[in-house]
């Protein structure tokens, strides 16, 4: 199977990455890409309100293309839409259409399709994630702090007419419900410090198994996000089940389920008085509540703290001896041999790892997690000095 890229680097990304390193040479650099200021400053701009993906290539097709279907096809699409009491999708409409026009070319699914979306027709659909699947594959724990699973339960509208988003964190061996937080979203500080008091009081695990949903994964290198990066800094790894297979963590979803049950109906009237349901089911859950996996028995009397406690300063990696490390700059690039390979902008300041697997070919890891490999002799770009790394 051939290799893919990780993110797709072009010449936009290259300019970029010189732009932030030497700002103050800006017509120079435009010249040596061969664009134009005006061009430049373009892709600057949508860098700096977008990121990385504002410099994606955007489509110059007109939105609407007048004239395409004929008026009265248009009008009998809608009709059939809505004369339905369950509305029909583009392929009943098109055969409803050809029954109707027999001596008409009749529009494609597509077609139909955004005719409904352009009269508000249609609910958007939400576009999917697209995460690099996780290299290390579910495993099963046999003792406590072997693997902790952690999720978002749905979120559920409190009495006030607030979000709330209970973020919950379970030993797997002993299914030991170690947190029930309520919070406000799904953001990277407030996770963090839910999971920072957490490690504080039971230890750090081995492993952390999640779902690839925000703020457990990203689209970027190695599906890495800010959580899971500092989770390898303290030397637990991360652990994702495979997209649409939530039975990998099927003793989390079982817990959620027991727990809407008992918070969510109906839900609180504020996020202090939700919490408050919520610790009096931890403590149920854990101390009162026989579980039929545990023989009977309660989580608490199977559950104990780990050994290895929350550092003081977060480590550094290590890698062994006949690895090659380099840190990884601002943009988001580390240099090898004079040339450039793109690690991620998630991965700024951290020491990536270098290992040499064939002739000439070099896997790049960050901790123990695999981001994927390059072969020096392949260069691409301007000026013949950019790496491509590959999955």
């Amino acid at each position: 199977m051939p290799w893919k890229d990780v993110r797709p680097m072009d010449e936009k990304i290259l300019f970029i990455a010189d732009h932030l390193r030497e700002p103050g040479n800006f017509s120079q650099l435009c010249e040596r890409y061969g664009i134009s200021r005006k061009t430049g400053y373009k892709w600057v701009e949508r860098y700096q309100a977008e990121g990385i993906e504002g410099l994606e290539e955007r489509s110059r097709r007109p939105h609407v293309m007048a004239g395409e279907i004929p008026y009265a096809i248009r009008k009998a699409v809608i009709e059939l839409r809505r004369q339905e009491r369950e509305p029909l999708g583009p392929k009943k409409i098109q055969a409803l259409l050809s029954r109707r026009f027999p001596d008409q070319p009749i529009p494609s699914k597509t077609s139909i399709y955004n005719v409904l979306k352009r009269e508000g027709m249609l609910e958007p659909k939400r576009r999917r994630r697209r995460v690099q699947p996780s290299p290390h594959r579910p495993a099963t724990a046999t003792v406590p702090n072997e693997l902790w699973s952690a999720d978002y339960k749905g979120q559920f509208k409190m009495g006030n007419g607030r979000w709330c988003y209970p973020l919950t964190v379970m030993d797997h061996a002993s299914r030991y419900l170690l947190g029930c937080q309520g919070l406000s979203g799904t953001r990277f500080v407030e996770t963090q410090a839910v999971f920072e008091r957490l490690f504080k009081e039971y230890g750090l695990p081995d492993r952390m198994r999640t779902d690839n949903g925000v703020p457990f994964a990203s689209t970027g290198t190695g599906g890495l996000s800010q959580l899971s990066v500092w989770w390898i800094r303290l030397g637990i790894l991360p652990e994702r089940i495979e997209p649409g297979q939530p039975q990998q963590n099927g003793r989390h979803e079982r817990m959620h389920r027991t727990l809407k049950l008992a918070v969510t109906h109906p839900p609180a009237a504020n996020q202090s008085a939700q919490q408050v349901q919520f610790d009096r089911f931890r403590v149920h859950y854990n101390e009162q509540r026989p579980h039929e996996g545990l023989g009977q028995r309660c989580p608490q009397s199977c559950y104990s703290p780990s050994t290895r406690p929350y550092p003081e300063r977060l480590p550094e990696l290590e890698y062994p001896g006949y690895f090659h490390c380099q840190k990884v700059s601002a943009n988001g690039i580390a240099y090898w041999t004079g040339r450039r390979i793109y690690i991620g902008y998630l991965l700024a300041g951290e020491r990536v790892g270098l290992e040499e697997v064939g002739d000439g070919i070099w896997a790049v890891y960050f901790g123990p997690v695999r981001l994927g490999v390059f072969d020096e002799r392949q260069t691409k770009g301007r000026l013949n000095d950019y790496l491509t790394l590959k999955v």
